[in-house]
C-alpha cells in the first residue's frame, strides 16, 4: 500500500465511510478509489486533491503534489512493472573497484526514479487566457499518449468566464486539450476569432461554414467563415473544484 492510498484509508475507516461513499463524494469509481487506496493505481494531482478533501483533509489538499510526492507515495512495481525495469536499466554499472571506494549517489537515485515517473506521468501546464502557465497538473501517460496525442502538445486551458456554462464548463474550471487545427463537428474547441481566444461548441454546417456555440444566461451562436477562425485544440476532459 502507498502513503497516500494508506492515508486515504486511514481516514476513511476513521470517519467510519464506506469506499463507495468516499467515491460518489469525489466524483470517481468505488474500483478506482480502492486500487488508490492499495497503491496499484497511479493518481493526477487533481485527483488525489479531490479525494483528500471528501474526507476532510483539508491541509494536505490544498498542497500541492509533484512528482517527487508522487514517487514517494505511489508503490511503482505494482503500478508499471516496466517503470521497475527502466530504473533498473538508468542505473549506473560500477566496477568493483568503484563499489569499494564510493557510496552510491542518492540525488542520483531520486533522479533516476523521477525520470522513470516521467514516462508515466506528464507534468502539463494550466495556461490562462494569454496561454501563459499558471500551474501545472500531473497527467497519465499511456502508451507514450496523452488522450490519444503527444504529451509535449497537449495543455489544460483555464476558462476566464462563464460563456460556456450551459456546456458545465464555469469560469475557473481547467480544461484538458488536444491539438486540433481543424473543426470537429460537436467538440468544443478552443479558438482564435476576431483576435479573442475563446471556448466555443462547433457545429459544422458545411465545408465553408461552423456555427459558434455558446451558453451563459441564454444559448447563443454565430455562424463564422471557418477561414476566419485560427482552430487550436480540442477539448477532451473539464476538471473543476469541488
Amino acid at each position: 500500500m502507498s502513503r497516500l492510498g494508506d492515508l486515504i484509508r486511514t481516514e476513511r475507516i476513521r470517519q467510519k465511510l464506506t469506499p463507495k461513499q468516499v467515491a460518489k463524494k469525489c466524483g470517481v469509481s468505488e474500483s478506482y478509489l480502492v486500487a488508490v487506496e492499495a497503491g496499484t493505481r497511479i493518481i493526477a494531482d487533481d485527483q488525489a486533491r479531490r479525494i483528500l478533501k471528501a474526507i476532510g483533509l483539508k491541509q494536505q489538499n490544498e498542497a500541492e503534489f509533484t512528482l517527487d510526492d508522487i514517487a514517494a507515495t505511489v508503490d511503482l512495481a505494482q503500478v508499471q512493472p516496466r517503470m521497475a525495469a527502466a530504473v533498473q536499466a538508468k542505473k549506473p554499472v560500477k566496477k568493483e573497484a568503484e563499489l569499494a571506494a564510493s557510496t552510491e549517489d542518492e540525488g542520483v537515485a531520486g533522479s533516476v526514479w523521477l525520470d522513470a515517473l516521467q514516462s508515466v506521468l506528464k507534468r502539463v501546464p494550466v495556461m490562462n487566457a494569454v496561454m501563459k502557465p499558471v500551474s501545472y497538473q500531473l497527467v497519465p501517460v499511456e502508451n507514450g499518449r496523452i488522450e490519444g496525442a503527444n504529451p509535449d502538445k497537449v495543455f489544460y486551458y483555464l476558462a476566464p468566464d462563464d460563456s460556456m456554462r450551459g456546456f458545465r464548463i464555469h469560469k475557473g474550471d481547467i480544461v484538458l486539450t488536444v491539438p486540433a487545427n481543424s473543426p470537429v463537428d460537436g467538440a468544443i474547441m478552443l479558438m482564435n476569432y476576431n483576435e479573442h481566444r475563446y471556448l466555443r461548441k462547433i457545429k459544422l454546417l458545411d465545408d465553408r461554414n461552423v456555427l459558434l456555440q455558446s451558453y451563459d444566461r441564454q444559448y447563443e451562436a454565430e455562424t463564422v467563415p471557418i477561414n476566419e477562425i485560427g482552430f487550436i485544440a480540442r477539448c477532451v476532459k473539464v476538471t473543476f473544484e469541488l
